[in-house]
């Protein structure tokens, strides 16, 4: 978990040597080139003999008082250090490692959610920003264009996560207009697909089939798992309408795509839509009407055929699948089988911060209420009461 107490830890010395994926995000964030130039140190691997130095100028270099041998706060020790100058001209390798910070962070969406590396996105953003000021070959501007507003997707999304939707329309937006001056129809689709889904959990349904319609234009210009994507949002934006027949037929005409889908074909930003994305997708949709009344065993099927499929690099789809089958079950089936199902998707969310998932246990928490007289449902109520209050 990165969260403040974990920040914390590290600027008082607490934590000397976090795990790799931390470090790597770090690096990125300060601009530091090695673990040892953020102040970290693995004190199983490095023994530092201090009969080999003056004890007390070697404290004192680090910022220390003598005979407090701990790390100094972290951010205090990068105040006042000069910025990553923004070149002159950009190549190919700067576009490059823009692509590869989209990347790596929207891997890191995946696996935390927003939390902490949503600031380190805004401020890689920022940066990669000023290169749209900056000489480039006329070849290489629509590529630029595209590799920063894949960023910002990534930005615009972890904000999402996190609730600060201000910030995500921002990015969206910024990323949106990136998108259409390079003519890229790939990242055009997916950061509309992107809007609309924050429109649907934001309460407006209606702005969100907007933004997938304006996506849909040129639909044959999209690969077959994007327009799978699209629909599945059409669908899921319609179900929330309570427009039951035409979410339905949203939802088949997202499965024929994705019957079709070719991942070779697809965008780098697309390979986390497989089977197991497409039917907790549409599951959700589904969902929407199943409490309603339609045929809950389907929606249930894809919820529980999702959380099968989701791997261990996506652990939020996992939770935020597990947790909804568990609302569908304790609001149509057996409330002793949705508790094990809602502990099961606390277990599958331990390392997961994010806002959406969350109050996605807040709503599984309302819809057990009915049933608190039952043992195995208020032990998972208390659990999540728990979990969201430590959060």
């Amino acid at each position: 978990m990165a969260d403040a107490n974990y920040i914390g830890k590290l600027e008082r010395g607490v934590i000397r040597w976090p795990s790799a994926l931390y470090r790597e995000a770090l690096r990125g964030v300060l601009g530091a080139a090695t673990d040892g130039a953020l102040g970290f140190t693995n004190r199983r691997r490095t023994v530092v003999k201090l009969a080999d130095v003056d004890r007390k100028k070697f404290l004192r270099g680090v910022g220390l008082g003598v005979g407090a041998l701990t790390l100094a706060p972290v951010a205090a020790r990068f105040q006042g250090s000069e910025p990553t100058p923004v070149p002159s001209r950009v190549g190919s390798a700067e576009i490059g490692q823009i692509a590869t910070a989209a990347k790596v962070f929207a891997g890191w969406d995946h696996t935390y959610g927003g939390g902490l590396a949503r600031e380190a996105v805004q401020a890689q953003l920022h940066w990669s920003a000023g290169l749209l000021d900056a000489s480039c070959h006329e070849a290489l501007r629509g590529p630029l264009r595209s590799a920063i507003g894949y960023l910002a997707h990534t930005c615009g999304f972890m904000a999402f996560d996190a609730y600060k939707h201000a910030d995500a329309t921002n990015a969206f937006e910024f990323g949106l207009a990136c998108a259409e001056e390079a003519g890229d129809w790939h990242l055009r689709a997916k950061i509309l697909s992107s809007m609309a889904r924050q429109a649907i959990w934001r309460g407006y349904p209606d702005d969100g089939l907007t933004s997938i319609e304006h996506a849909l234009v040129r639909a044959d210009r999209l690969t077959a798992t994007e327009r799978a994507m699209l629909y599945t949002a059409h669908a899921r934006a319609l179900a929330k309408m309570r427009r039951t027949r035409e979410a339905l037929a949203a939802v088949g005409r997202a499965d024929e795509e994705f019957a079709h889908a070719t991942p070779a074909n697809d965008p780098p930003w697309m390979a986390y839509y497989d089977h197991a994305q497409h039917v907790g997708d549409t599951g959700h949709a589904l969902f929407d009407l199943a409490v309603l009344g339609y045929r809950p065993v389907d929606a249930a099927a894809r919820l529980a055929d999702a959380v099968t499929g989701h791997t261990d690099a996506y652990p939020r789809s996992r939770a935020i699948s597990q947790t909804k089958l568990a609302t569908l079950t304790m609001a149509t089936g057996d409330p002793a089988e949705a508790a094990v199902i809602g502990q099961a998707a606390l277990d599958a969310a331990g390392t997961v911060r994010s806002r959406r998932a969350a109050d996605d246990l807040r709503e599984l928490s309302r819809y057990a209420h009915r049933h608190s007289r039952t043992p195995e449902v208020a032990a998972l109520r208390q659990r999540i009461h728990t979990v969201l209050a430590a959060s």
